[in-house]
Order: C-alpha cells, then sequence, then structure tokens
C-alpha cells in the first residue's frame, strides 16, 4: 500500500490529472479564424483549476499564471484537448501544469499548441487560506516536474521581492 492510499494529507499526481475537450467555435476566434490567446488563457485556467480542486478538495483560487507559451494557431472547428495535473503543493498552494493540443476534425492531426504553469491557492468560504494535502510524485517524469516547480517558485519569490523593492524605491522618490 502507498503512503497516498494510508494517509488522507497525501495525494498522488494520479488523482489530481484532470482533463477537458472544447471545439473551436466562431465565437471564439478572431478575424483570421484562430482561437483567441485570451479564451485560451480561460481554457488552462479552467483545466488548471480542475487539478487543483482534485488536489486540495476546497475552494481554489488561481494566483498567478507563472508561463504561458504559444506554440501553434488554433483554428476554427479544431477539438482542444487541454490536461493538467498538480506538479507540487507547498503549505496552501499548489503549481499545476496545463499542456494543450489541437486536432484537425478533418485531419485527425493533433498538435502540440500551449503549455502553461498556474499558481491556486485553496481557501475556505471566508478567504481564509486551507492547508493543502502533499503531493506524492511516483514516476521519473512526475519527480522532474516536482523539482522544476520549487525552482519555479524560487523564481517566482525572487521576482515578487524584486517587485516589491523596486515599487518602495519609486514610493520613497514621490
Amino acid at each position: 500500500m502507498s503512503a497516498a492510499e494510508t494517509n488522507p494529507n497525501v495525494r498522488t499526481v494520479a488523482s489530481t490529472q484532470s482533463e477537458m475537450t472544447e471545439i473551436i467555435l466562431p465565437n471564439d476566434t478572431n478575424t483570421l479564424g484562430n482561437l483567441l490567446g485570451g479564451r485560451l488563457m480561460h481554457f488552462i485556467d479552467l483545466t488548471g483549476a480542475m487539478a487543483a480542486y482534485r488536489h486540495s478538495r476546497t475552494h481554489v483560487v488561481t494566483a498567478a499564471m507563472d508561463h504561458i507559451d504559444f506554440i501553434r494557431p488554433v483554428h476554427l472547428g479544431d477539438l482542444l484537448t487541454l490536461k493538467s495535473s498538480v506538479n507540487r503543493a507547498f503549505t496552501s498552494s499548489m503549481e499545476v501544469g496545463v499542456k494543450v493540443w489541437a486536432e484537425n476534425t478533418q485531419t485527425g492531426g493533433v498538435v502540440h499548441v500551449a503549455s502553461a504553469y498556474l499558481v491556486f491557492v485553496a481557501i475556505d468560504k471566508q478567504g481564509r487560506l486551507q492547508k493543502v494535502p502533499q503531493l506524492l510524485p511516483e514516476t521519473a517524469n512526475e519527480v522532474r516536474r516536482y523539482e522544476d516547480a520549487l525552482r519555479r517558485r524560487e523564481h517566482r519569490e525572487a521576482e515578487s521581492a524584486r517587485r516589491k523593492e523596486a515599487r518602495l524605491a519609486t514610493d520613497d522618490e514621490a
């Protein structure tokens, strides 16, 4: 029996995995017939939140979209498939990875079109932070993503401190 099976405060990456499929309709596209970037970000946020909900089993809010790569355009009529899972859980926050593919409905061809990292924070109904379960990576790929998430968090925290320092310096000049 694994630690996740015997301890309710530990969850596996597999238990957080979520998937969503959308068909791209005219209202989702720009004048060239390509999916709007903001619409894709909305789909990514929803799919990421599903993984965060599955891990935390409480309300979650998006704290950051840490990184997004728009790799290829998505066209009118394509089927969009988004897959997400929690990469790492901290005290009350979780980093979630989302990968997106587009399927041409005429040819059946599938291409990777976007990837993103988001940070979600677990809260209760009053908006107070909630502790989340630990995450147990089980495969080599999950361990790599788990370790990479810590590096991204350290970078986010350093960048946040730099921005705060810059704001304080600007406030002092005024």
